[in-house]
């Protein structure tokens, strides 16, 4: 049997379009809605109807839902912490040295492995879609999307910047200026593969930073993104001449964290319900900690 969702049409919207309704009130891809129209999934009162049909105060509006068929990972039992979660999403806090889903050798033990078996504990069926990613050193938040169209939806925000990401990094040397936004393009590097560098025809990235402390010769930034490069975080910084702590790849190794000193604190987005503002923060895993400390007792040594 076929489920749908139903909705009503406000006042406000009187005049829009199916399509128009679809795609700006309800936020549905082109493709998605495409894909609804052959399947006959898109019913208004109850009868199939053109897309430029106007809508009506009270029209009632039933989508059809496409069910899951495959978690897409394979599920597997394992510790995963959960920071939010509702109907359409979560928000999880990734350990340092985890991938967030399957790559290249690795089929297992990733946070989308873990996340798959969450859900099936929970009787969901939903394939595991992860919105953003994170390097496998850097620890803290990663968003999941139950759906396609909460995966459409989450992708549009980063790419309208409602959804803000906040990162927090140890780096080497007392940055000038305390606080200041770099704009410089990332492209591949030009012999290693899985490096990335600045280069006149990568493509336009930036980062704003605020020194949040400053040690003898360390200092604890804040920094939020406007793009999401590979590695974007990791080479600006290097690029301007205050790399991370731990990082063996861009930055500098140090003997008190062993891993790059980055962490994703915060994420800020709409609700997908009702587009409500929520901020989810992750706590500050114990190595990054002790690597504050051992940078203040520095300080005060």
């Amino acid at each position: 049997m076929k489920s749908f969702t139903t909705y009503k049409v406000a006042k406000e919207h009187t005049g829009l379009t199916l399509e128009d309704y679809l795609k700006t009130i309800l936020q549905y891809s082109g493709r998605k809605i495409q894909k609804l129209t052959r399947q006959k999934g898109i019913l208004l009162n109850n009868k199939k109807v053109f897309l430029q049909k106007k809508v009506k105060p009270e029209d009632t509006l039933r989508i059809l839902i496409a069910n899951d068929m495959t978690y897409g990972v394979e599920p597997e039992e394992g510790c995963i912490e959960v920071l939010y979660e509702d109907d359409y999403m979560l928000v999880l806090n990734k350990p340092a040295y985890q991938l967030v889903h399957p790559t290249g050798q690795t089929t297992s033990g990733t946070l989308a492995n873990f996340l798959a078996h969450h859900l099936k504990e929970q009787g969901i069926m939903s394939t595991v879609r992860p919105v953003h990613r994170l390097d496998r050193e850097t620890s803290g938040c990663v968003i999941f999307a139950k759906d396609d169209r909460s995966q459409f939806i989450l992708e549009q925000q980063l790419k309208d910047r409602t959804l803000k990401r906040t990162y927090w990094a140890l780096v080497k040397g007392i940055v000038h200026p305390p606080s200041a936004t770099i704009d410089a393009p990332i492209g591949f590097h030009p012999t290693l593969a899985n490096r990335r560098g600045i280069s006149e025809k990568g493509e336009q990235a930036i980062t704003h930073y605020h020194t949040l402390r400053n040690f003898s010769n360390t200092s604890l930034l804040e920094l939020a993104l406007d793009t999401g490069r590979t590695h974007q975080i990791r080479v600006h910084l290097a690029h301007i001449g205050y790399p991370i702590l731990g990082d063996g790849m861009y930055g500098v190794r140090v003997p008190y964290i062993s891993r790059q000193a980055l962490h994703a604190s915060s994420i800020c987005f709409k609700s997908i319900k009702d587009q409500q503002e929520i901020r989810i923060e992750a706590p500050l895993p114990g190595d990054f900690t002790r690597a504050i400390d051992v940078c203040s007792k520095e300080l005060h040594s």
